[in-house]
């Protein structure tokens, strides 16, 4: 088992940058890909960005290229999304998760074993 806690969203002004963290513990965090998801109302939990166990690997959703930098400390047991830029159409709850198959960056929600409960961001326009 594995429990995840974020942290970090709030109400933002558009352009203005957030920093969400997420702590795991539990089983060992070097054990796992995590990812960072968003849903936003009246939509479908949407795939942001993951990084291999090792942090060499890195995958991001087109949306939000050049503007979010997914990373993780395993020393911490914590993976970070710095959010930079940020518009609008980036307000929704966010998630992190992790997925046992460590050594790739899986983009479906399906991958994942394990969420945290969110976090809320918003920006306002």
């Amino acid at each position: 088992q594995v429990q995840l806690v974020e942290s970090g969203g709030g109400l933002v002004q558009a352009g203005g940058s957030l920093r969400l963290s997420c702590t795991a513990s539990g089983r060992t965090f070097s054990s796992f890909a995590m990812g960072w998801f968003r849903q936003a109302p009246g939509k479908e939990r949407e795939f942001v960005a993951g990084v291999s166990w090792s942090g060499g690997n890195t995958n991001y959703a087109d949306s939000v290229k050049g503007r979010f930098t997914i990373s993780r400390d395993n020393a911490k047991n914590t993976v970070y999304l710095q959010m930079n830029s940020l518009n609008a159409e980036d307000t929704a709850v966010y998630y992190c998760a992790a997925d046992p198959a460590k050594w790739v960056v899986h983009v479906g929600a399906a991958s994942y074993d394990y969420w945290g409960q969110g976090t809320q961001v918003t920006v306002s326009s």
